[in-house]
């Protein structure tokens, strides 16, 4: 009895294990590829499938929902040797579980280094300027890069964003400093025609004034003429005039003279008064 026990038992333990080996609940999202004595046989979909057990196997279980894969970052230079620092979330899907088992060893890290590599090229042919402002244009280009490259795999790439892509470190603070002093050559370039611009009004107000200066001196020498002509028709003779105007400019030279808060002691000549008399008479003819 005790050996026929433990032969009903090894029985059950048998077939619930085959059974087990051989039922299978595949979860929806999920596809598994079956192998028969090593060779590839069947795809499981979702749902309750059947399988022999001891000859088939579940080797591999591969998710058909949208997968992302984050792409880390990398340094990359520009055409003009500029070194930015990028990376990348890609979104694929999984539509050919065969291919994806046995067309590459490891489809998520092959699009990892299909996408850096790509990324590279793409930006290695821009400048800096360029590719710091053309995020949409990179994107684009790198998603119809590697479209057909992952078919061949079983996969398609429903997007590819670019998380991050900046100048790096090294290259930022070379940045500041160019913009530094490019502000600091503006701000000198526009000192300097600031400082042009003044002296050239400084110029032409010295120039206006001399113009003006010369205008002035003879709009007085032809007043002084005038007078001059004025007095000589009034008086008569050659010498009337000239002794006029010489008397009349010395007494208010002396006027002035004795107004001045400077003025102390004023010192005359003794003949003043036959001075201007005899210069009086001279201008009269008595």
């Amino acid at each position: 009895m005790t050996g026929g026990l433990v032969f009903v038992v090894v029985v059950l333990i048998f077939v619930v294990v085959t059974l087990a080996k051989g039922i299978r609940i595949v979860p929806q999202g999920e596809e598994w590829i079956v192998q028969r004595l090593g060779k590839y046989h069947a795809t499981l979909l979702p749902g309750l499938r059947l399988i022999i057990p001891y000859l088939d196997n579940v080797a591999y279980k591969l998710v058909t929902k949208d997968i992302i894969l984050d792409v880390q970052k990398q340094e990359v230079i520009t055409r003009d040797n500029a070194v930015i620092v990028t990376n990348a979330i890609a979104f694929i899907k999984v539509t050919d579980p065969v291919k994806a088992v046995y067309g590459v060893t490891n489809f998520a890290e092959a699009i990892r280094n299909l996408i850096m590599t790509t990324l590279r090229s793409i930006i290695g042919e821009m400048e800096l300027d360029a590719a710091l402002s053309s995020r949409d244009k990179i994107k684009a280009r790198l998603r119809e890069s590697i479209a057909d490259e992952v078919l061949d795999w079983g996969l398609s790439v429903k997007s590819v964003e670019l998380q991050d892509i900046s100048p790096s470190p090294s290259m930022q603070k070379a940045m500041e400093a160019q913009a530094s002093a490019e502000r600091e050559r503006k701000a000198t370039v526009t000192k300097a025609e600031g400082a042009k611009q003044a002296t050239i009004l400084q110029a032409d107000a010295r120039l206006e004034s001399a113009r003006r200066d010369a205008e002035a001196q003879v709009t007085l020498a032809d007043a002084s003429a005038q007078a001059i002509r004025r007095v000589a028709d009034a008086l008569g003779g050659q010498d009337a005039p000239m002794r006029y105007l010489l008397g009349e400019k010395y007494l208010n030279a002396m006027q002035g003279l004795a107004s001045s808060a400077n003025a102390k002691t004023i010192v005359l000549p003794a003949d003043l008064q036959e001075a201007i008399k005899g210069m009086f008479a001279k201008a009269t003819g008595s």
